[in-house]
């Protein structure tokens, strides 16, 4: 208890971890769970059924686990769940589900997450993702492992970000981004793929090139989508060390619903 500041409000109720540091002026409301070794900041808000993993930095004025901005919100006990050594920076909001979907906003590990982000009820960010000042996601949406917001960039909701995107400066995201992609704009516009990205997570130059191959098949071949698709498909054969990444693709575009950005 001597890591919380004596100006902190804590809930008798709330489970934290001997180690949390709580900095002044903060309020930890009685449903929260904090685990090993996170520190909050000053003035930070805490409430609603929230759960933090471990070895989390979160900055202060942060509001973590606010009612939904969803006017059907009716007090159901919804959740917001982050995962272990993520980075949260100033005024950040992130809110908890709604029952019309999951009922949970879940943050993975390992993110880095800029000041003034919001990411809104049911949403799912990744491991290893970067929000960068001021991104915004809508509910419901997806953004999978890897992925890079840039700044400003806003996101419609329902859409699906895939894994190791690259969005630039400002972009408006309004349907779902195929993973590796790099885009921007408004309208977005799909500009290549994440090479550099790419060669800095390990991928072979058999994966990159296979990863070429279907940024040209989606985008510069004027196919249909059903052609690219079955066009993409045939690359399993040809280049057996990129399966995984092709059915990776594939498993995307068979699962979207907003349509992919083109």
């Amino acid at each position: 208890m001597s890591l919380i500041h004596p100006t902190a409000v804590v809930d008798p109720a709330a489970e934290l971890d001997s180690s949390v540091s709580v900095g002044p002026y903060a309020v930890i409301g009685p449903k929260v769970r904090i685990a090993a070794n996170t520190t909050v900041g000053a003035h930070c808000v805490i409430e609603g059924h929230t759960t933090i993993g471990c070895d989390n930095q979160i900055f202060q004025f942060a509001s973590l686990g606010a009612q939904p901005q969803d006017k059907k919100y009716a007090g159901e006990p919804t959740r917001l769940v982050i995962g272990d050594r993520n980075t949260v920076r100033e005024f950040c909001t992130f809110n908890t589900g709604t029952v019309q979907d999951r009922g949970e906003t879940r943050i993975g590990n390992d993110n880095w997450i800029m000041a003034y982000v919001h990411i809104a009820h049911d949403c799912m960010v990744g491991n290893n993702t970067i929000l960068a000042n001021n991104a915004t996601l809508a509910g419901h949406v997806h953004v999978d492992d890897w992925a890079i917001l840039g700044g400003l960039t806003g996101v419609h909701q329902f859409t699906h970000i895939g894994a190791h995107v690259m969005a630039g400066f400002a972009s408006h995201i309004s349907q779902d981004v195929p993973p590796f992609m790099m885009v921007d704009g408004n309208p977005l516009a799909v500009r290549g793929f994440n090479v550099e990205g790419l060669r800095r997570r390990g991928f072979t130059p058999e994966r990159l090139a296979a990863v070429k191959q279907m940024h040209k098949l989606l985008y510069r071949q004027s196919l249909t989508l059903e052609a690219a698709k079955q066009a993409i498909e045939g690359l399993k054969a040809e280049m057996p060390e990129a399966v995984q990444d092709v059915d990776h693709m594939l498993g995307f575009l068979a699962a979207s619903t907003r349509g992919i950005a083109r």
